[in-house]
């Protein structure tokens, strides 16, 4: 009961990130450093980062692939062209790969739609050499982490710290070994889902990501 008495519950996921920023004070206005939020609940977790960090925000498209009839089953996810497989799930669906296949096609065009979405004709910001906090609103299994810290590495990122307010132990235990860093406010014992600590935890649209997006890029107009 005392680690649990602990244990935060966060009121929506701007709240998060304004608790996690502190943990991050020692990246800070840091040149070659900027910020990177997993749409799509990842990007007000990493808005209000960027915001008190003053770096620059941009996104990290990751799209999980569920299991044929049970899409919550992470299989694994996408980012960048990159596919990571969860094996322990992977395996129950090995006799049928074109059933995945068909799956990774799918989320691969929802992926190149949210791109055109979200960065309406402008680049994606650039990583090679840089310092990347990479933000999500929490991790279950990690698998969209994995992702997207696997096509950081493709894209020769310098340092990659990946920020979680809250996480699964197994999913940081992961992390730990494919990051440079990881930093989780807390690893709840007992991790049934990231929703259940947030009091509002209602899905992030498209036209809430962009104008994050869009907001940020208004009010810190000289980010390194």
């Amino acid at each position: 009961m005392r680690e649990y008495e602990r244990l935060q519950v966060f009121h929506d996921r701007a709240d998060a990130g304004r608790a996690l920023a502190p943990r991050l004070a020692e990246y800070a206005r840091r040149p070659a450093t900027i910020v990177l939020g997993l749409p799509r609940g990842g990007v007000p977790v990493a808005h209000a980062i960027a915001a008190a960090l003053e770096l620059p925000l941009d996104v990290l498209i990751v799209r999980k692939l569920g299991a044929p009839a049970q899409p919550e089953l992470a299989v694994g996810a996408i980012a960048a062209g990159v596919v990571v497989r969860n094996p322990e799930v992977a395996r129950w669906f090995a006799a049928d790969p074109r059933a995945i296949d068909a799956i990774v096609a799918r989320e691969r065009a929802e992926l190149e739609r949210r791109e055109r979405l979200y960065r309406a004709g402008s680049p994606p910001l650039a990583v090679e050499g840089k310092t990347v906090l990479l933000v999500d609103d929490g991790a279950a299994t990690g698998a969209s982490m994995r992702a997207a810290v696997a096509a950081l590495r493709a894209l020769h990122a310098a340092r990659i710290v990946v920020a979680l307010p809250t996480a699964s132990v197994e999913a940081c235990e992961v992390l730990r070994r494919e990051a440079d860093q990881v930093v989780c406010l807390q690893t709840p014992p007992s991790f049934n889902a990231v929703g259940e600590w947030y009091e509002r935890f209602d899905q992030t649209t498209d036209r809430e990501v962009i104008e994050s997006l869009r907001a940020h890029r208004v009010a810190a107009p000289a980010a390194p």
